[in-house]
């Protein structure tokens, strides 16, 4: 029997390691990968919060020396990837830990690659461009959201050309993975709706996605689930553990879909609005959410239909004609819930961005696997019906 490459699906991820006080144990798994000297890269809201202070006792528990390095912005820049770079080499360090959010590992990730590769950060834009793999790189997520802890993605902002760049590749998918909800204890209520939107949108693009198969449908389904279930709840009380471990593991879930099946048209203009104004991705995603799935519903309405299901919206007692309102209203409910249904213009954007922002969008990687082909002016269209 003939195998044609449309049935062929890879599936990447790290070694995880799950639980509470797992984040304990990076300094026996750093050992482990032969590492003497790590650079910690983390950022200053992380640093405040402490948790880097565990992860340096568990190094020094075994006799693996370390050195910070927080000069990382919410959106990290190229130029702090190469400014981790000098300190990487100044200091001798010989692997990376990532310690906080997706800013943290995407700069982790980023320093990775042109320690290996010797060329600018922003030269690795798109998918698969990374010849050499990056030295050993263990994560520590500190935010129920990004993924990156798990993912093939880094995304790097091009002050220079106000975008954000994708980096697509299985070179950078972190050897070790620490995923422990005891760290999100320190999220404020905004911080849990972004990074909790951002988590879900990823569960909702994957499973949508053009390059989706069985094994991400399963990780996917299972995100949305947990994310709807437990996002309000642990807005309203972040002292919630049971919702916060929820939300981690439904983080978690969704990285392993969107990692191996890519994104899709909210991650490709929510890349390009922040490259523009530079605001959390989160409230970019929860901006765009309810615009591309309308536009994307008649492209896979059973795929949708299956979402809102697990938004227990019961889509089988509706006429098909009413289901794709019940989905969007349900989405609109959510975002005025996390208090992120804002529009663009209340974010600073002026109509005349729009065509800038809908240029850098088409040409973001994640529109690729969008399940509906998008031209020039449907960008602009959806971002028009946004702000």
């Amino acid at each position: 029997m003939t195998t044609t490459s449309t049935e062929l699906r890879k599936f990447v991820a790290p070694e995880i390691v799950y639980g509470p006080g797992a984040r304990c144990l990076v300094g026996r798994y750093t050992r482990n990968l032969g590492a003497t000297r790590v650079l910690v890269v983390s950022d200053p809201g992380v640093v405040l919060a402490g948790w880097p202070r565990e992860v340096f006792s568990s190094l020094e528990q075994e006799g693996v020396r370390y050195h910070l390095f927080a000069d990382v912005s919410p959106n990290p820049r190229a130029q702090e990837v190469h400014r981790g770079v000098q300190v990487y080499l100044q200091e001798h360090c010989d692997a990376l830990v990532a310690v906080g959010g997706g800013s943290p590992m995407d700069c982790a990730k980023g320093i990775g690659i042109v320690l290996a590769n010797k060329e600018n950060i922003l030269t690795f834009e798109g998918v698969d461009r990374i010849a050499r793999p990056i030295p050993p790189l263990v994560c520590v997520p500190t935010t129920a959201g990004s993924s990156a802890d798990v993912s093939q993605f880094a995304i790097i902002t091009d002050t220079s050309r106000r975008l954000k760049i994708s980096i697509i590749s299985k070179a950078i998918v972190p050897d070790v993975s620490f995923v422990d909800y005891d760290t999100t204890r320190t999220l404020t209520p905004f911080l849990i709706a972004c990074c909790g939107m951002d988590a879900f949108v990823h569960g909702i693009e994957a499973f949508v996605s053009n390059a989706h198969s069985k094994l991400t449908d399963v990780y996917a389904l299972a995100a949305i689930s947990l994310i709807w279930n437990n996002l309000r709840a642990a807005m309203e009380s972040p002292p919630n553990e049971v919702a916060r471990h929820q939300l981690m593991e439904g983080s978690l879930e969704a990285g392993l879909a969107f990692s191996n099946t890519s994104l899709g048209a909210v991650h490709a203009m929510a890349h390009a609005l922040g490259g523009l104004i530079d605001n959390p991705h989160g409230e970019a995603n929860t901006l765009l959410i309810d615009h591309v799935v309308a536009f994307n519903y008649e492209a896979s309405p059973e795929r949708f239909d299956l979402i809102a299901e697990k938004m227990g919206l019961e889509p089988t007692r509706l006429a098909p004609s009413r289901r794709k309102e019940a989905l969007l209203s349900a989405l609109r409910q959510l975002k005025h819930s996390s208090g992120l249904a804002l529009r663009l213009r209340d974010k600073g954007v002026s109509r005349s961005d729009i065509p800038f922002l809908a240029r850098n969008a088409l040409a973001d990687p994640c529109m690729v696997t969008n399940p509906r082909r998008l031209t020039l002016r449907d960008v602009e269209v959806l971002y028009e019906q946004a702000y």
